[in-house]
């Protein structure tokens, strides 16, 4: 009887635990890249530097903090090429690229920085040139990391690439999650978040549960 109650309880308590790391989880704060197709945007497969758009294609980028491609947010803004590139006349040996900069929102911008107003670009560049390169010609200065992933367009943001943040906008770096575990019980003011409020309701629960299991088998005994 006491194993069977024990059995009940804890697969009472899995989903208890599941949800309280769902509390805990983050988004990254960077540059996503999309292509216009039709009238919608799509999520870009390959980075700006690997892809070469066509004369009259339309791409974008967005600043913003997401956990996956999935949930991105997509540029904002009209996206048209005629409109985008209408000062911009045909050249031999050249191509346009309508470029959509959406520096993003001041709740994705980094501590102390303030997103630019987003802004279109009509880029003129060689035929064999990829996005990387129209986008350098229209927007500098660029900033990527070692792993050729973009950082900065037009110098924003000064600092970052891709960090974690937080679901409450704080940054956190995978050594601070780590410590936040660690110290998630502690009741001291040493910087750390401590519980969550998930967390407590979950423990809450589970004192009940638990309480409720060794009276169900006193009961029965």
């Amino acid at each position: 009887m006491i194993r069977r109650a024990t059995v009940l309880f804890l697969a009472a308590l899995l989903p208890l635990l599941a949800g309280a790391g769902q509390a805990q989880a983050a988004g990254y704060r960077y540059w996503s890249f999309w292509e216009r197709d039709g009238s919608a945007w799509t999520y870009a497969t390959v980075g700006p530097s690997l892809s070469r758009p066509a004369d009259g294609d339309v791409q974008g980028f967005r600043f913003s903090v997401s956990e996956d491609s999935g949930d991105a947010a997509k540029p904002r803004g009209a996206a048209v090429f005629d409109t985008i590139c209408a000062k911009t006349p045909a050249k031999d040996g050249t191509k346009r690229v309508a470029l959509v900069i959406d520096f993003g929102t001041p709740g994705d911008a980094p501590s102390g920085e303030k997103p630019p107003a987003a802004r279109t670009a009509c880029a003129q560049v060689a035929e064999d040139a990829t996005t990387a390169e129209a986008l350098a010609s229209v927007a500098k200065p660029l900033r990527y990391d070692s792993n050729a992933l973009l950082c900065a367009i037009a110098g924003y943001p000064a600092k970052g690439c891709g960090e974690q943040v937080a679901t409450d906008g704080k940054d956190s770096s995978p050594a601070e999650t780590a410590g936040t575990a660690e110290t998630a019980g502690s009741s001291e003011d040493d910087g750390g978040s401590g519980p969550s409020v998930g967390l407590i309701a979950g423990a809450a629960v589970v004192v009940v549960l638990g309480a409720a299991a060794v009276w169900q088998v006193r009961r029965r005994a």
